[in-house]
């Protein structure tokens, strides 16, 4: 009789297939197949040469309609005021409204971009900066003009950003960091030089509203560029929250106060009218609040610790030493020129030669720019704007600024070669603590350039008016008319007016006055080039702590490991 093998089965469960009788022979384990290699993403094609053109051009574009509102202004400052019938101090209230919101602007447009995108960005910022553009030529009076000024900060902000990232845009990955960041800032310096080539003869032409004119224009050519030329935009992400719109509101409030203050206290002087110390107090406060609402936050808008350590403090002070050496070229020789009573015109072949030092040094950066190399380009930066502010320093009343050519290019040789890897290397160092801290680098950066300039122009312009009084009243204290000199020179000025007065006492007055005011003048002279050799004497130290400290960074370095041989 034949067995059967009983199974049983658990409650509930499926029934069991039938034992075999014979178990089947086990096939064998399959051999693993081989770990295919990951294959790194293609990289994306070179974008064709024309449309790469055209994306420059539109980073040109760009970068001047942002710049020439800010430089027309203060390249001509004089013949403005008598536009409006203002004062000087007056007149420089349109600089600083320009600068108030200017100068923090850019830290909370770099989340708007983040969280609404990059294209609704870029459309929504050309079409506000050519309207507030547009405006410009209605406007007839100083105080309309103020206002506007102000708007036309705001307006200008997001261009510098947009102007940035055009130049990046048909530059591959691997050459974002070296050529397209080099040429990026290069453009971003042509500003300056072209306002003050091209505004002498805009202003015989048609006054304030022929500058403004010109701006419309570019700012149209920079609107068709825009609408038709896209860039890569990231992933939108929701990143702006309230406490970020409350930090950002003290931080627009202590900036801006901030910048005010830089820019007109050196004409009412900083110790004479209260309302300097109470703008400053606010300053100092509303920066103080937003530093303690970040403290206490666990996803900061800016990351305070890590702004205050070691390794950032070195670097905003290294850049902050740059932006006021580089403060020669516009609080120095500019500002020197126009003592001597040179027009705007005669010094446009100076410009000329800024301009194309700027964008020379800039695309000779980008040949050389590695990392590891930045502290030999620095120490070159540093050393062409010593020896060019040292030649400046031996400046006389028959200075022109034909003799001054070989010195500012030198200054803006160095300028242009500055920047580049200043700012790599501080984008490699947020990097490495994660995207999160690229906001507060920003900060760094721009604080720096923008206040920085400020103060740097403050700090030099004020260090001129303390250096012409001592002169002067050196000079001063030794023009009697008992000293035979003095009394040649004297009766020789006086003879200027010797057919329309009569009088021996009030022509002797004439000719003290002319004396005086000649006095001045070198006082002056002697003052810029005291600046002039206080900039160059800041250089050699500057280039001095960079050696020890580039000597001190190699000794910290582990030594390669040695081979062993045989």
């Amino acid at each position: 009789m034949r067995s059967e093998t009983a199974h049983e089965a658990a409650p509930g469960s499926a029934p069991s297939a039938p034992a075999p009788a014979t178990p089947a022979p086990t096939p064998p384990a399959p051999a693993s197949a081989p770990a295919t290699p990951s294959v790194p993403p293609a990289p994306p094609p070179p974008m064709p040469a024309r449309r790469a053109a055209a994306y420059m051009f539109a980073a040109f574009v760009l970068s001047l309609a942002q710049g020439l509102g800010l430089n027309f202004i203060s390249a001509n400052l004089t013949q403005i005021q008598g536009s409006f019938g203002a004062t000087t101090n007056e007149a420089t209230w349109l600089m600083a409204a320009y600068m108030a919101p200017n100068a923090s602007l850019t830290l909370i447009l770099f989340k708007v971009r983040a969280q609404f995108g990059l294209r609704h960005f870029a459309e929504f910022s050309i079409l506000i900066f050519v309207a507030v553009s547009c405006i410009h030529l209605f406007v007839n009076d100083f105080q309309t003009a103020l206002i506007l000024r102000f708007f036309a900060g705001a307006a200008a902000s997001p261009m510098s950003s947009l102007a940035f990232l055009y130049m990046l845009e048909p530059f591959p990955p691997a050459k974002k960091m070296n050529i397209g960041l080099c040429i990026a800032l290069a453009n971003m310096a042509i500003a300056a030089p072209v306002a003050r080539m091209i505004s002498p003869s805009l202003l015989d032409i048609g006054g304030w509203h022929a500058l403004y004119l010109v701006e419309v224009g570019v700012a149209l050519v920079a609107l068709g560029c825009v609408y038709m030329l896209r860039l890569t935009s990231p992933p939108r992400a929701k990143v702006i929250s309230a406490v970020d719109l409350l930090s950002y509101m003290f931080i627009a409030v202590g900036f801006g106060s901030l910048a005010i203050v830089l820019t007109v206290g050196r004409l009412y002087w900083w110790l004479e009218v209260p309302w300097l110390g109470v703008l400053l107090a606010v300053a100092i406060g509303s920066i103080i609040i937003a530093a303690i609402i970040e403290l206490n936050r666990k996803a900061p808008f800016i990351d305070v610790r890590w702004l205050t350590s070691w390794e950032i403090l070195h670097f905003t002070g290294v850049l902050l030493i740059f932006r006021i050496a580089l403060s020669e070229q516009p609080s120095g020789a500019t500002a020197l020129f126009t003592a001597l009573g040179l027009a705007p015109s005669q010094t446009n072949i100076m410009w000329a030669a800024i301009f194309l030092a700027s964008v020379t040094a800039g695309l000779f950066c980008a040949m050389l720019m590695k990392p590891g190399r930045e502290p030999f380009i620095h120490a070159a930066a540093l050393v062409m704007i010593g020896v060019g502010a040292y030649l400046d320093s031996q400046s006389t009343n028959l200075t022109r600024p034909e003799q001054m050519i070989v010195s500012q290019m030198l200054v803006a040789a160095g300028g242009a070669l500055f920047l580049p890897p200043a700012l790599a290397s501080g984008l490699r160092s947020a990097l490495k603590n994660g995207p999160n801290y690229i906001l507060s680098f920003i900060i760094v950066f721009l604080t720096t350039q923008s206040l920085g300039g400020l103060f740097g122009s403050a700090l030099l312009g004020s260090f001129i008016t303390i250096r012409e009084k001592f002169h002067s009243s050196y000079l001063v204290e030794h023009i009697t008319l008992t000293d035979p000199l003095v009394a040649q020179r004297v009766n020789l000025l006086a003879g200027i007016y010797g057919k329309v007065i009569t009088d021996k006492t009030l022509l002797n007055a004439e000719g003290l006055a002319l004396l005086s005011q000649q006095a001045t003048k070198e006082a002056t002279i002697l003052a810029y080039n005291d600046l002039f050799t206080l900039v160059a004497a800041l250089c050699a130290v500057a280039l001095f702590g960079l050696l020890i400290h580039t000597l001190i960074n190699a000794s910290r370095r582990p030594a390669p490991p040695t081979t062993a041989t045989a």
